[in-house]
């Protein structure tokens, strides 16, 4: 059965809106894995593991629905929904989320991964609604596990304390993106307004930013910055990053540098990566380093993460992945896996293997 069919079957709500458009696409991915987490804190001497089973190993699962409709002249409307979905316990979107109405009110973000409407066209695109902010695309597709899994980029990234929640998504987001075929330059910008939360505090996040990048043949490097305002005393998290791969066929080399700032607070983060083909199989592997300046102590961290994926088909892939961090000067910063105790002044270390479906 087609895709197109099988959508319009699951959202029967939607079938009378569902039939004027072009095209409508279900689509997803189911990734589960199983694996150990452990814990070792330099301050007290504790040592804590938990052994679990998981999701998001190498992507991050997802279920979604996806449609364009040709307006003529050039013009399309289009919408993407898309909801997170943890496997394990058969969950999909996130939680009952606290303060996330314009009155502060409580909501469900059933589609907590993407829910936007755009506008396309030769001009590019305009696209409304919740979506990756530009300053994190470098994260994810400059390193070797796209953060994803025990091995992510993302685990020695942070917000510096702000509260900040625009690290990987805006809502209330109005987006711009550059149209293809301009001498491999691409790019995006995007404003987001805030919205209520928590008595109007740290949730009532405004952000703004932009990415620019050049891709051709085996290059593809980008810059992008972003600015959230932490509302209502007006400080700001800035977070700014350039990132690169080149592939020479036999590996993929990917390096980035990211500079956050939340006065008085500095982060200097960067990655070394390469993904290596070999047959039917890939071997992902990284080292990332952080460091917090402008507080009374200079919180350290060291990330090294190695896995291999096995992909059985297009579609359908076997991972394994190994990552260690090593915290000093106060850090605590983990491999993943709440309520496994802390790890300040220690090691944070996990594996995992799973398996993983896409269609």
């Amino acid at each position: 059965m087609k895709k197109s069919l099988l959508a319009l079957a699951v959202l029967g709500a939607f079938a009378g809106a569902a039939s004027a458009q072009s095209s409508v696409t279900l689509f997803g991915i189911v990734d589960i894995n199983v694996g150990e987490v452990k814990n070792d804190n330099g301050v007290t001497g504790a040592s804590t593991k938990i052994k679990r089973m998981g999701t998001d190993g190498i992507n991050s699962s997802r279920l979604g629905f996806r449609g364009v409709e040709d307006l003529g002249g050039g013009l399309k409307a289009g919408f993407h929904l898309e909801a997170g979905m943890s496997n394990d316990i058969g969950q999909v979107g996130a939680n009952l989320t606290t303060g996330n109405g314009p009155d502060g009110s409580s909501r469900a973000k059933f589609f907590n991964r993407r829910s936007t409407v755009s506008l396309l066209g030769n001009f590019g695109e305009v696209r409304l609604g919740r979506d990756y902010d530009p300053s994190f695309w470098n994260l994810t597709v400059f390193d070797p596990f796209g953060t994803n899994g025990v091995g992510s980029f993302l685990n020695v990234v942070t917000t510096l304390g702000s509260g900040a929640s625009t690290l990987v998504r805006a809502d209330n987001s109005v987006g711009y993106f550059l149209p293809s075929g301009i001498g491999g330059i691409y790019g995006q910008a995007q404003v987001a307004a805030g919205e209520g939360g928590n008595n109007g505090t740290l949730a009532n996040n405004k952000y703004a930013g932009g990415r620019i990048g050049y891709a051709a043949g085996p290059i593809d490097v980008a810059a992008a910055y972003g600015q959230t305002t932490i509302d209502p005393s007006g400080a700001k998290y800035k977070l700014a990053n350039i990132g690169g791969a080149y592939d020479f066929g036999m590996a993929k080399l990917m390096a980035q540098y990211v500079d956050a700032k939340f006065d008085p607070l500095k982060a200097k983060t960067y990655l070394l990566g390469v993904v290596v083909p070999m047959g039917q199989g890939e071997i992902h592997a990284a080292y990332d380093h952080t460091k917090v300046t402008g507080g009374l102590t200079e919180p350290t961290a060291k990330q090294y993460a190695l896995g291999y994926v096995y992909n059985l088909s297009k579609r359908t892939a076997l991972y394994g992945t190994y990552s260690r961090i090593t915290n000093s000067g106060g850090a605590a910063f983990t491999v993943g896996s709440q309520g496994v105790g802390t790890a300040t002044n220690g090691k944070s270390q996990g594996f995992e293997g799973g398996l993983r479906h896409s269609f």
